[in-house]
């Protein structure tokens, strides 16, 4: 089993890298927060409530609590809890309560594509980001993978979580973002 390395914290990508609830879960969480603190969410949720379960989470009516303890879990905590229960009372309705049968027996990237984007929370970037994630990280590659995931697919590319592998590549991914910020700005200018 590949470790990843999306929080940079050794024990909370020890969660990510067995536990395919927390890696869904902390890729939702992953927006407008920086992506270690969003990776590590559900590192500091189990530490909170003992386990990651999805039909316990959809249920739990404190989640939006448990998400503001200080400190916060997520900048928008009640929101975020709201969004990672939806996400939950999905997986639990539509694949048995397991992140892992999102993904699990997929014959084609267009077909993961489309049951990630599926999953609330998970618009066209996220789920091809997440695709990438899986095809690049975990060696979930079903047929054209790379061509659904889009340009988060290609081989070498540093331009989202999908591409990070250590504190350098974080870096790299990172002054990626950045550049395209300031060219989108810079373009909104002109």
């Amino acid at each position: 089993m590949p470790t990843l390395h999306l929080s940079q914290d050794t024990d909370a990508d020890a969660l990510l890298s067995k536990d395919p609830l927390a890696l869904l879960m902390g890729m939702l969480l992953d927006q407008q927060i920086p992506m270690e603190k969003a990776f590590r969410g559900p590192y500091d949720l189990v530490a909170r409530i003992g386990k990651l379960d999805a039909a316990d989470i959809a249920e739990r009516a404190d989640l939006g609590d448990v998400f503001a303890t200080p400190p916060a879990i997520h900048r928008f905590p009640g929101s975020m809890a709201g969004r990672v229960q939806e996400m939950c009372r999905f997986l639990v309705e539509h694949h048995d309560g397991k992140a892992e049968n999102v993904w699990k027996g997929v014959k084609t990237g267009d077909e993961l594509l489309a049951r990630l984007k599926a999953l609330p929370g998970f618009g066209e970037q996220k789920a091809k980001i997440f695709l990438a994630l899986l095809g690049k990280q975990l060696k979930v590659q079903p047929t054209g993978w790379r061509e659904a995931a889009g340009l988060y697919g290609e081989e070498g590319s540093l331009r989202s979580v999908a591409d990070v592998t250590s504190k350098e590549t974080l870096l790299q991914v990172r002054a990626y973002k950045q550049a395209m910020k300031a060219e989108a700005k810079a373009k909104a200018k002109a």
